[in-house]
């Protein structure tokens, strides 16, 4: 069981880069909570479906949606047990709030929101035009 904390969000202007960072907290002595879960990010904006951004599987592979690729970055440093989303230019549709998430490890490096079993609090990115 981990516990996910997100920070990072904020306001920017669109064109504008962020970076959302994700700790993991191992509620056992052992900390391979950010080693042996799928990890990934999602966000939500009222009215619409919570929307897979990407996803990093516990061997290293990577996935993004559609809408992020190209511009935004996923990585996990396992010693530090963070997670990181690096956001470039960023635009105005891609304002929302956005959540960390740990899956299972057997859905690999997408997985859906239904996949999730923890999910973080929530940060807020608002990109204005």
């Amino acid at each position: 069981q981990v516990q996910l904390v997100e920070s990072g969000g904020g306001l920017v202007q669109a064109g504008g880069s962020l970076t959302l960072s994700c700790r993991v907290y191992e509620r056992t002595p052992v900390r391979w909570g950010i080693i042996r879960n799928a990890m990934g990010w999602f966000r939500h904006v009222p009215g619409k479906e919570r929307e897979f951004i990407s996803g990093i599987s516990v061997t290293g592979v990577i996935s993004y949606g559609d809408s992020v690729k190209g511009r935004f970055t996923i990585s996990r440093n396992n010693a530090n047990m963070t997670m990181s989303l690096q956001m470039n230019s960023l635009k105005p549709d891609d304002t929302a709030v956005y959540y960390c998430a740990a899956a299972s490890p057997i859905h690999g490096s997408s997985f859906s929101s239904r996949d999730v079993d923890t999910w973080g609090q929530g940060t807020q990115v608002t990109v204005s035009s």
